[in-house]
Order: C-alpha cells, then sequence, then structure tokens
C-alpha cells in the first residue's frame, strides 16, 4: 500500500490550485500528472499547481499550469502559497519573499485578512495586438508581467461569449509560448471588470498578474497619469492593483486555504 502524500487545494479569488510542500524537492512530478491532478472531471481539479521549495533560506514557487506545462509567476497563486507557509508555521507572518520564475517577489502576509505581493515591474510592450473571438476582433496590449498578456477593451463582456476555445491573438511571433487575454469593461472610478483565458487553463474565475495587466492597460487606455489604484473584478471576487509612478504593481487581495486530500494515487500511476 502506497505512503499518503498530502497535498491542500486553496484558491485565490476562485482561481484556484493544488499545493504540495516539498522543500528538500524529494517529488518528482512530471506534466502528466499534474495534469491529472488538474483535471476537473477525474482529478482533484484545479487552475494549477504549486509545488513548494526551498534553496537554502529561500522559498520557491515551483508553478504549472492545469495542463502541466511550466509557467513563470501566478498572483493568485503565490498568495495561497504565502497563506500556506503562514497558515502551516513554515513562516512567521509578516513581510518575506518567495522566488519564481520571473523572480523574487515580496509579500506582506499577515495571518488573517488579505495578502499583498509585489508583483515588480509591468511592461507595456508597445505593440498594437488584436484579438478575434466570438465573431468579433478587438484591438489591444502586449502587456508583460513577467508572463505575457494580451488585453482588451470591450463595451460589454457579454460580447465575450464562451471562453471554452482559446482566442485568436495577432500577430502569433509576439507570444512564441502562448498568451493569458484579457476581456475588460471598464467602469466609473478606476474600476473595471473582466474575463481571462489563460494559456495552459483556460479560462480562470481570476488572474492575479491579469489584474495587474489590465490595471496597466486601463490607465494607458483611459489616460490616467501613474501613480495609480484600480478595483478589478474579475467573476472570482475583487483584487486591487496599485501601479506606481515607475510601472510597479502592487498586487492586493485574499488567499483561502480549503482542504487537504491524498494524492499518492496520482503520483503512483
Amino acid at each position: 500500500m502506497s505512503k499518503s502524500i498530502i497535498a491542500t487545494y486553496g484558491h485565490g479569488t476562485e482561481n484556484d490550485f493544488v499545493i504540495l510542500f516539498d522543500p528538500d524537492n524529494q517529488r518528482e512530478i512530471s506534466s502528466h500528472q499534474i495534469a491529472a491532478i488538474c483535471n476537473r472531471k477525474t482529478g482533484i481539479g484545479a487552475d494549477g499547481f504549486i509545488r513548494i521549495l526551498k534553496n537554502g533560506k529561500q522559498w520557491f514557487m515551483d508553478y504549472h499550469n492545469a495542463d502541466g506545462s511550466l509557467a513563470e509567476m501566478c498572483g493568485n497563486g503565490i498568495r495561497v502559497m504565502a497563506k500556506y507557509l503562514v497558515t502551516h508555521e513554515h513562516q512567521p507572518e509578516g513581510i518575506f519573499a518567495i522566488d519564481t520564475r520571473a523572480g523574487i517577489k515580496h509579500l506582506r502576509v499577515p495571518r488573517d485578512g488579505d495578502i499583498s505581493v509585489n508583483m515588480g515591474h509591468v511592461t507595456d510592450e508597445m505593440e498594437e495586438i488584436s484579438v478575434t473571438h466570438n465573431g468579433h476582433t478587438w484591438s489591444g496590449y502586449n502587456i508583460n508581467v513577467g508572463n505575457p498578456h494580451a488585453v482588451v477593451f470591450v463595451d460589454d463582456l457579454e460580447q465575450v461569449g464562451s471562453l471554452e476555445v482559446a482566442p485568436l491573438v495577432s500577430p502569433a511571433s509576439s507570444y512564441p509560448e502562448g498568451v493569458n487575454v484579457e476581456f475588460v469593461q471598464l467602469l466609473p472610478d478606476k474600476e473595471a471588470r473582466m474575463r481571462v483565458h489563460e494559456r495552459g487553463s483556460g479560462e480562470t474565475r481570476s488572474c492575479g498578474t491579469g489584474t495587474c495587466a489590465v490595471a496597466l492597460a486601463a490607465a494607458m487606455k483611459t489616460g490616467i497619469s501613474l501613480p495609480s489604484r484600480w478595483t478589478i473584478f474579475p467573476p472570482g471576487g475583487r483584487l486591487i492593483v496599485d501601479i506606481d509612478n515607475h510601472s510597479n504593481a502592487t498586487l492586493i487581495g485574499p488567499a483561502e486555504l480549503i482542504s487537504e486530500h491524498d494524492i499518492s494515487t496520482y503520483l503512483n500511476s
């Protein structure tokens, strides 16, 4: 009988993850196994998989999309990871750093309440892109948050329709490893609603890096100068993005740990 391997399921504004604490890097997990764990019909079901590693004194977020593919960074995921570290007393509450494939991120993590993470520099790639979906074509912004985003603005999110199939983004050469696509409806008072199709995961209820991309694109679209604070409403809740006058973004929002699961059957298959 195989030994239990316990992972934790949690979410940030309903962007959900399976988390495995593996500080000594003892578990080799294939992309196929991650896809099986994240499968919503036959597995636990999640938008992504986080393996918590440690290199000396430095925490590292080994993040994979739901299909098992590697990703540089996840703004909701890193907050859920930080929540795990503090809740399970691997890390005192307060300010600490987590390393990612997009660089080191600093977080402010109370035991309860919203968690904030400095997401670093959000970059306008200064290239007009277009997104075609559901019989519509919109021009938009190529934004980099350590991972790639195509942000377009719509009059009404109902225009977007189903996001079961990935939108077509042009030029494709701008995104050789795929792209996250955000559809945004601007609201008064620096607020916006959004939907997102994430590469490797499909439509998700929220996207942390996506909200940062949306905040910068919204400031550019409306001509609002930096610094500025935006309140973004993905389907899964509310996130706040502060962008300073150097285009550095801080993402603020909740993180929840929900349940524990034995994933040994997935890893032994």
